[in-house]
């Protein structure tokens, strides 16, 4: 997998086996940290390897491994049914990170995958939480609930997320950008939280609503 940016590079430097760098590159500090082999190369070239701003470096990593559900251990999960933008991805990773929340549960069809936008959006949290691949997400659900698992959704139409209880074990669904939970996974749900709205904007960005309320589960 290629990924990009100065950050990602500082992050992931053990984890480099490849940098393709740009001849003029100008951070010779960070091109000394880097113990990989490190090709020079002209811009369009970086240009043609990957869709986004590379800041002139672009790394090959090996592809991101995910753990199995059985290794799951913490008390709070995120919960993402079928998202598609990796910029909501790696925003999610970040604020799961900052909330000191560790698993993140996401299923292998029809859903966004950790790439490399996901690495850059993610500023080196990816290290820092665990992601669990599943083929059945209402399965996965049903596991849980025997784990003592709590099932909150999110979606316009529920409980005011300020009046839920978060004590115990709880997995947070976060829903897809367009069309939010699938309507299995909403009714495999134990409750509904809903972010009130004031203005006319009548939905949040996957990635801000899952910020709301995760600091809220967390606090």
């Amino acid at each position: 997998m290629y990924v990009y940016g100065k950050n990602v590079a500082k992050d992931l430097n053990s984890k480099i086996e490849k940098a393709y760098v740009v001849n003029n590159f100008k951070d010779k500090e960070l091109l000394k940290k880097i113990k990989a082999p490190i090709i020079y190369v002209d811009k369009k070239r970086l240009d043609s390897m990957v869709d986004g701003v590379h800041q002139g470096i672009i790394l090959k990593i090996a592809d991101y491994e995910y753990k199995d559900i059985s290794e799951l251990t913490n008390d709070i999960v995120v919960i993402l049914d079928h998202l598609e933008d990796p910029h909501n991805l790696g925003a999610i990773i970040r604020t799961c990170e900052a909330a000191g929340i560790k698993d993140i549960i996401l299923p292998k069809d029809r859903s966004v995958q950790v790439n490399s936008t996901v690495m850059k959006t993610s500023a080196g949290c990816l290290d820092r939480v665990n992601l669990y691949q599943v083929t059945n997400l209402v399965q996965t659900i049903t596991y849980l609930k025997k784990q003592g698992f709590w099932i909150i959704g999110t979606d316009m139409e529920g409980t005011d997320y300020k009046k839920l209880d978060y004590q115990g074990k709880i997995a947070i669904i976060i829903g897809n950008e367009g069309n939010g939970m699938s309507r299995l996974v909403k009714e495999s749900c134990d409750f509904i939280a809903s972010i009130p709205m004031y203005g006319t904007v009548n939905s949040l960005n996957a990635s801000v609503a899952a910020g709301i309320i995760l600091f809220e589960v967390r606090r």
